[in-house]
């Protein structure tokens, strides 16, 4: 019999008239991580001999480390909120929209915009830069790679002789303006980048963007949301060789308590306790901050409406009968009322 309700109260139309969902309230975290490689150069082991640099690494590598998060709000159905509105005509006068998902966004009115979240778009890689193509044809010709590395560095040391000559005015043949002297010096720049990379290597930095939902349930709820590697990135929270970061729930209790009228009450048969209730409900919000922290060093702390922590309220149907004309606009995020107007229709005898 269960499976026979799930079946019928699928949201859209039926006999009884029109299922819908109330939403709960999800975060759309986007954690954007830098990704660094680095490459070692062919003459790694000589930066110290002829370039004097220390701790010149000849093993590959790659790190990871957090950049930034952000949060997003986003609607989702809340299956424990299923309700049917009436959709006969002589008894209702409303014309039902209804997201995708079935979540129930206006009557009588257009619905809510929401801002859909911006595509990420990496910032371009520099063109990688071969640096035999600078080495000049003696530099070639050595016959051994340590000949190679010092024939390079003496290299690297008449281009940066070259480009102090210039900046201080001494180069015996200096630039007619600015523009042309940038251009030299530019170039010069590139030739010392590229040769040098043979002894320092090169470092390359990207970001990675991981989009992570996360649906705050409960007062005190607090888990691990993520785990960085630094050999791997981001990994399952379950992956125990990766730093874990937490978020944690805490419910701000800002509603007032409702005050009940007590009720004569029937026991439910087993079709009333699943079947859904009808009327125009919609929720009253509550609010939740959430924490994201590593090694208890706070990250981001987000304030914001969380329909999951407030409660529902039915709206008179009085509001949508044919004597009144009424709009209703649903915030889709936590299925508060952004909007709500009525007037009564004025008939002509």
């Amino acid at each position: 019999m269960a499976q026979q309700l799930v079946e019928q109260y699928r949201p859209g139309a039926n006999q009884e008239g029109m299922v819908y969902y109330l939403p709960k309230t999800q975060m759309r975290l986007r954690v954007l991580v830098e990704r660094t490689s680095y490459t070692p150069g062919e003459y790694c082991q000589y930066a110290g001999k002829y370039l004097r640099m220390k701790g010149v690494s000849d093993e590959a590598s790659t790190a990871y480390r957090v950049l930034q998060i952000d949060n997003k709000l986003v609607g989702i159905v809340d299956t424990a909120k299923c309700y049917v509105v009436s959709y006969d005509t002589r008894k209702v006068k409303a014309d039902y929209a209804f997201s995708d998902e079935g979540l129930l966004l206006a009557i009588n009115d257009d619905p809510m915009e929401i801002e859909e979240p911006e595509t990420f778009k990496p910032a371009p890689m520099p063109h990688p830069l071969n640096p035999r193509d600078y080495l000049s044809e003696e530099i070639l010709a050595a016959g051994s790679r340590a000949k190679m590395a010092e024939l390079t560095a003496i290299e690297i040391y008449n281009i940066r002789d070259a480009r102090n000559q210039l900046t201080r005015g001494e180069a015996d043949f200096m630039p007619k303006d600015g523009l042309q002297l940038r251009i030299m010096l530019d170039n010069l720049a590139e030739q010392d980048r590229a040769l040098s990379s043979l002894f320092v290597g090169t470092t390359v930095r990207d970001t990675v963007e991981h989009v992570i939902y996360f649906t705050p349930e409960a007062d005190g709820q607090r888990e691990v949301l993520f785990r960085l590697s630094q050999q791997r990135g981001i990994v399952d929270a379950d992956d125990l060789g990766g730093t874990p970061y937490y978020i944690s729930v805490t419910d701000l209790d800002i509603l007032p308590p409702v005050v009940e009228i007590p009720k004569v009450k029937k026991r439910p048969s087993a079709w009333e306790t699943v079947k859904p209730q009808t009327g125009v409900f919609v929720n009253v919000a509550g609010k939740a901050r959430v924490s994201i922290s590593k090694d208890d060093k706070q990250l981001g702390s987000y304030t914001f409406n969380c329909a999951q922590f407030g409660r529902v309220e039915l709206l008179s149907t009085e509001l949508f009968n044919k004597k009144f004309t009424s709009q209703l606009v649903l915030n889709p995020i936590t299925g508060g009322v952004m909007k709500l107007e009525s007037m009564p229709v004025v008939t002509t005898k």
